[in-house]
């Protein structure tokens, strides 16, 4: 992920006494800093739910596609809704 490509990946993680756990090996360098984006992923989710329905809508849907659209939603001004 070096190289400031803005490189995305989705891992799986576990919280242990404060701490996220990566359970698959990611490419970071010593030191190099990237953002993190917690999603649950038990079954009754808000995250889980929202991608199976986004996933019916959209059966092609991956997961980086899931973040990233819900990046924008995150980032988007909804004051004028």
């Amino acid at each position: 992920m070096s190289g400031g490509l803005g490189l995305s990946k989705v891992i799986r993680v576990r919280y242990e006494k404060g701490i996220l756990k990566p359970l698959e090996p990611i490419e970071l360098e010593e030191g190099e800093e990237a953002q993190v984006i917690v999603m649950k992923t038990g079954k009754d989710s808000i995250a889980r739910k929202f991608y199976g329905i986004a996933k019916r809508h959209k059966p092609g849907l991956s997961r980086d596609e899931l973040l990233k659209i819900i990046e924008e939603i995150e980032n988007e001004d909804i004051r004028g809704f």
